[in-house]
């Protein structure tokens, strides 16, 4: 979900709200397939990530990053602009975002992903909701009832998923 078409997609997953008590396994296993992720040529078979559309996008989106760091951001992986022609980016994880951070209110178009901790359901929603944009949202739990519910009465998104990440539909308004 984060990173379909290089992270370059208004319905890609950007804030990933993790509740504390699973922060530190969830950071881990999406740092392990990010760390998985192979850049290259889109027409290698064996790329997993292509460039960025242009190359002022690119340091658009470092700037991002590193003013979200310099605010209290954790940087796990990435973040490092390589030195080759072409608008590459590498897969990039912040952890501890929070608001006052670009990398909590902006969007983030390109391969950057942003935890943001939270210690409860109640919160995650709250932070879920705190955001100009939200054109989409998924919700991941093992009670899908319960995520159903707060989808459908709770999270304020154009669409909300429960376990499974954003889709576009032309069917959906």
């Amino acid at each position: 979900g984060r990173f379909l078409n290089t992270g370059q997609s208004c319905i890609a997953a950007k804030r990933f709200i993790v509740v504390e008590s699973i922060r530190e396994e969830f950071e881990a296993a999406l740092r392990s397939a990010m760390e998985a992720w192979a850049p290259g040529p889109p027409a290698d078979p064996a790329t997993t990530l292509g460039p960025m559309a242009r190359d002022d996008l690119r340091d658009a989106l470092h700037d991002q990053v590193e003013r979200s760091v310099q605010a209290g951001a954790r940087l796990i992986c990435g973040g490092e602009v390589p030195d080759q022609p072409g608008a590459w980016y590498p897969p990039t994880l912040l952890a501890d975002v929070g608001p006052g951070m670009p990398a909590y209110h902006e969007e983030l178009f390109g391969p950057v992903a942003v935890i943001v901790p939270v210690p409860d359901e109640e919160a995650a929603i709250a932070t879920a909701n705190d955001t100009a944009f939200g054109l989409g949202a998924s919700i991941y739990t093992r009670d899908s009832d319960r995520g159903e519910r707060i989808a459908a009465e709770r999270i304020e998104a154009g669409s909300c998923f429960v376990n499974g990440f954003v889709k576009s539909d032309p069917r959906l308004p």
